[in-house]
């Protein structure tokens, strides 16, 4: 796959969403980051500003995000916009690449785990670098499997955590590089 024929959807936040972005950038794959009134990014390259009516298309019951991630969310408002851009994100982007922390009961902690949710209900390619294990994992036959991912569809969905340590970083510059060449 060449990196020209790839695009990159995320939500440009600080952390991983940046990382991801920076890697795209520096391969020459395009870029989409969903954004919304009163959402403040990191990348405003290829931003796209969602309004009501499309975040409404990626609006989901509280509830069901509660009971699929273990937390209630019901409490934070403006969480719904940042979930509902989440959905964008997944929808746009076949192969899904987070940076996170997988957590015992195979979710992945914080709002970066309703990509991970959507992506498995999708049945979409899913793969997630622990920060914990300094690892990545692919999800197959319903559980995290040890792997090494490529990027390998024209379109991909990169997120993750805000708190992005230095192996987070370097697990998403390694990515570009395996899929593109590169460092």
């Amino acid at each position: 796959m060449e990196p020209k024929d790839v695009t990159l959807y995320s939500g440009g936040a600080r952390g991983a969403e940046e990382a991801f972005g920076r890697g795209a950038e520096a391969h020459g794959v395009a870029e989409v980051n969903f954004t919304f009134e009163g959402h403040h990014i990191q990348r405003t390259r290829g931003s796209r500003a969602l309004g009501p009516d499309d975040l409404a298309q990626g609006d989901v019951s509280m509830a069901e995000v509660s009971k699929r991630l273990g937390r209630d969310y019901s409490t934070r408002p403006w969480m719904r916009q940042i979930l509902q851009s989440i959905w964008h994100q997944v929808n746009r982007g076949y192969q899904v690449f987070v940076v996170g922390v997988i957590q015992d009961d195979g979710t992945v902690r914080g709002g970066t785990g309703w990509a991970v949710e959507l992506a498995k209900l999708w049945n979409r390619p899913l793969h997630v670098y622990d920060q914990d294990r300094a690892a990545w994992f692919t999800w197959r036959d319903g559980g995290w499997h040890e792997d090494t991912p490529l990027i390998t569809h024209p379109t991909v969905c990169g997120t993750g955590t805000r708190n992005l340590n230095d192996a987070g970083r370097r697990a998403v510059v390694s990515l570009f590089a395996r899929s593109f060449g590169g460092d």
